[in-house]
């Protein structure tokens, strides 16, 4: 069995080399580790092979310190290292009955690993900024499919209670004694109902927010679309909403109406003078009580941080809750230190990434709690 100081130095020289490993990928290695019997370094090799590599161009990484740590703990590494596996993608969309065109079949030399992916899962966690226009329309088909469910609050309405506690339900406790004589054998009662509260998005579309602009626009139209109480505005050196524009059932025309609507888009960012505006029009008098308000924006302004401050603080006393997403969040190392972000964050109740489709899905989950 290999010892556990190895496998941790293992691991600590993949990580200085560049991979990026996880505690639980860790774990998972010394599991397997103990599964296989450690004993021959070609089962260790694909033990960490299988549970510590998670991109095709590490390999190679892996290959080098895998040599450079294990050489001598067991005389068999001219076979881990001479080894060669021929690797076969197929795209999970395909057909696997169908058989192969004429020509596509070749004759293939060793032992063949046959990897089905994902292009749905690799857009998943692609960054929006990295798409091509092809997949940047297969992410707005697949944002159709995201649900927007903003977090529940008590309603003047009443609905009946299966508790026998409450506010009496005098209509139903008499129906139901016609059915005994008249005799009130069981009261009906009533207890305050729940619904969505409002959402309101908030969506940059400074030069700065360019690449990332357009899909989030598409998650506001699917949020727009897939629920009422939903209000959007486009924010710039001025502020517009877009509410209207965006309640068409077809993504096209919905963003075409949009950017026809935005006159400001890739322009400047006056983030404190766009929430002052939204604040004393619409926000204070009422759209944002209770409200969950999502600002999606890079945090980079041209005003004054003070006058962004101060709209926050103004905005943060009658929302339910206020969440910022940065595309730029997901970047490594990010800190919010640029002076609107800066500005913003101690009013911010959540911080979340809006890079990807996954990050968008997450914001979902956020948005509903």
């Amino acid at each position: 069995m290999a010892p556990e100081r190895l496998l941790v130095g293992f691991v600590r020289s993949l990580r200085r080399a560049g991979l990026a490993i996880s505690v639980g990928s860790t774990v998972v290695f010394a599991e397997a580790v103990a599964a296989v019997g450690g004993t021959d370094t070609r089962q260790v090799y694909w033990a960490g092979r299988a549970t510590l590599v998670t991109r095709p161009e590490d390999v190679g990484v892996y290959d080098r310190v895998f040599a450079e740590v294990w050489r001598g703990f067991v005389a068999d590494q001219d076979a881990v290292a001479t080894e060669t596996f021929t690797l076969v993608m197929d795209d999970e969309d395909d057909d696997p009955d169908e058989p192969p065109a004429d020509g596509d079949e070749e004759v293939l030399d060793g032992p063949t690993l046959l990897v089905r992916f994902s292009p749905h899962e690799v857009l998943r966690h692609k960054d929006f900024a990295a798409y091509t226009p092809a997949e940047l329309d297969e992410a707005h088909r697949l944002m159709a499919d995201l649900h927007l469910a903003g977090a529940l609050r008590r309603s003047r309405h009443r609905r009946p209670s299966r508790h026998q506690r409450g506010h009496p339900d005098v209509r139903r406790t008499v129906r139901h004694a016609l059915r005994t004589g008249g005799e009130a054998v069981q009261r009906r009662h009533t207890e305050p109902d729940q619904r969505p509260r409002r959402v309101v998005l908030l969506c940059d579309v400074s030069g700065s927010m360019e690449p990332y602009a357009r899909a989030l626009l598409r998650f506001a139209h699917a949020a727009v679309v897939g629920r009422s109480r939903v209000e959007a505005f486009a924010l710039g050196t001025r502020l517009t909403r877009i509410t209207r524009e965006l309640s068409s059932r077809d993504p096209d025309m919905a963003l075409g109406r949009a950017g026809a609507a935005v006159e400001d888009w890739s322009g400047g960012t006056r983030l404190g003078e766009g929430l002052r505006r939204f604040n004393d029009q619409w926000g204070v008098r009422g759209m944002a009580r209770g409200a969950v308000v999502v600002i999606l924006s890079d945090g980079w302004d041209r005003g004054e941080p003070e006058e962004l401050a101060e709209q926050m603080a103004r905005l943060h006393r009658v929302a339910y809750r206020v969440v910022w997403v940065n595309p730029l969040k997901a970047s490594p190392g990010y800190e919010p230190l640029a002076r609107g972000m800066a500005a913003a964050m101690p009013y911010v109740d959540e911080f979340v990434e809006g890079h990807s489709l996954a990050s968008l899905e997450e914001l979902g989950q956020v948005i509903s709690r």
